[in-house]
């Protein structure tokens, strides 16, 4: 089953989409990738919701990739008698005391956050609708006044801005949970609210064996680190909910392109998120803006988008993925689709590798290309190929199952479980097959193959092969 569309679609599993039907439904209208939110549902339905995934995969015969998202840690004020209304220029007494709050006191039960507070910190609570800038703070209380009229209400998420919190990204609750993905068999693990590459390390650390994870930017305390969080990660996403929260909504677009360069620039795939449909959560249709947002993040070469309570807890889970799915080939086949790709072309990196890879893409831009195959083992050469954009399909042949279901969420990519090989003529004998198997090319038809000697090393790209499609008689 080929999408002819290069960007790829995460969907979200939750209440709108547990029986099999539906998930069957959204992968037939697009879905790619599935995420599995750990902020919401037990192991057990989880398990229950990975087993029809597979099953699914089994019965369309196409990878589908799996992303468990962890959920973090969540800062909230503690418990209150009742609502308070404050007044801009009102001032709160913020401490780590658990009783009840009153307008004289409000819990704040987190010593992490007193230890980062500062004059001129900001804290922003229930999702900023209400916004104080601290004015004094100690290791055990702060005083901070009121930006804008609002309600404070118990058990309010809070948001710290201008500091960076002294705080793992892995709660108690977040080690379970990646203990139990990783069991399940996810393809992707997604850390929530990372502020330093050093969260990423502590997650690789606790796996305890190769993962692919994910980088959620969510905070403005990672932007400020950004090269080093894409170094350290195999993907990124641009989580704008939450960067909206913390950073001014007139600066995400911006942030959003940044993120998206720099992780091409890396090779990295990168996901764009959070209210792309959201009209659609209670509506058949989106709204013009969704429309255009979700556009404007295909025409900036985005690997994927992705669909949250759209698909989780909407009326029209199928109907959203169907409609992503309809923007990104309309924005695919317009023709400046093509010249914004190609001007914003990353550096090929001096090596072997890479200058293969770049040849690919070239290929692909000189000649009628059907099919642009990459025979890998570890899935970096499907990787370095996409990051480059070809004109091409790219068909990564692979003899590694997990290696396909990660590649599903990758820019272009079209996975395929193969067989290992052991020489050149093999490995054109399968492209050719393949390539017309999946609905790539026909008789007749030009696809160029990457590969490396010695075979199934990975890493050892050094091959490019021009091919043409035998007809019957030929093969």
């Amino acid at each position: 089953m080929y999408r002819n569309r290069r960007a790829k679609i995460v969907a979200t599993i939750g209440p709108s989409s547990n029986d099999e039907a539906t998930l069957r439904a959204l992968f037939d209208a697009g879905a790619d990738v599935f995420r599995f939110n750990f902020s919401h549902g037990s192991h057990e339905e989880h398990r229950q919701r990975y087993d029809l995934v597979r099953a699914i995969e089994r019965e369309r015969g196409r990878p589908i990739a799996v992303l468990a998202d962890l959920q973090g840690p969540k800062l909230r004020i503690g418990r209150l008698t009742g609502p308070i209304v404050l007044a801009a220029d009102e001032t709160l007494r913020f401490d780590l005391n658990p009783e009840p709050g009153t307008r004289e006191r409000i819990p704040l039960p987190h010593p992490e956050i007193f230890a980062a507070l500062a004059p001129g910190v900001h804290l922003l609570i229930d999702d900023g609708k209400l916004r104080l800038e601290v004015e004094q703070a100690d290791a055990t209380s702060a005083i901070a006044r009121a930006l804008v009229n609002g309600v404070l209400s118990e058990r309010k998420g809070v948001s710290v801005v201008g500091a960076t919190l002294p705080v793992s990204a892995m709660t108690p609750k977040d080690r379970e949970d990646l203990a139990f993905a990783l069991q399940l068999g996810a393809d992707w693990i997604a850390l929530s609210f990372v502020q330093r590459a050093s969260d990423l390390a502590e997650v690789r650390e606790l796996a305890g064996r190769p993962i692919a994870l994910m980088a959620k930017l969510e905070k403005p305390s990672a932007i400020d680190e950004l090269d080093a969080i894409v170094a350290g990660a195999d993907a990124v996403m641009v989580a704008r909910g939450d960067l909206g929260v913390e950073m001014a909504p007139e600066k995400v677009p911006v942030v959003q392109r940044r993120i998206l360069r720099a992780a091409r620039k890396a090779g990295k795939p990168v996901v764009v998120a959070t209210q792309m449909l959201e009209s659609m959560i209670h509506a058949p249709t989106p709204t013009r803006a969704e429309a255009s947002d979700v556009a404007s993040a295909v025409y900036e070469g985005a690997d994927a988008v992705m669909l949250s309570a759209e698909t989780a807890a909407g009326s029209y889970p199928v109907e959203a993925v169907a409609m992503m799915s309809r923007i990104i080939g309309e924005v695919e086949r317009d023709p400046h689709y093509r010249a914004l790709i190609d001007a914003t072309h990353p550096p090929v990196e001096a090596n072997v590798s890479d200058v293969i890879c770049d040849a690919l893409r070239v290929c692909a831009s000189t000649l009628p290309m059907a099919a642009l195959v990459a025979y890998t083992t570890s899935g970096t050469t499907g990787l370095r190929t996409a990051r480059l954009r070809p004109a091409a399909p790219i068909v990564s042949l692979t003899p590694q199952l997990s290696v396909a279901r990660r590649l599903a969420l990758v820019w272009g990519t079209h996975p395929v479980l193969g067989r290992n090989l052991s020489n050149i003529n093999e490995i054109v004998e399968d492209a050719c097959t393949v390539s017309v198997r999946e609905g790539l090319a026909k008789t007749g038809d030009t696809i160029a193959i990457a590969g490396g000697m010695p075979f199934g090393i990975a890493g050892s790209t050094n091959l490019l092969r021009i091919a043409h499609i035998p007809g019957e008689t030929e093969a």
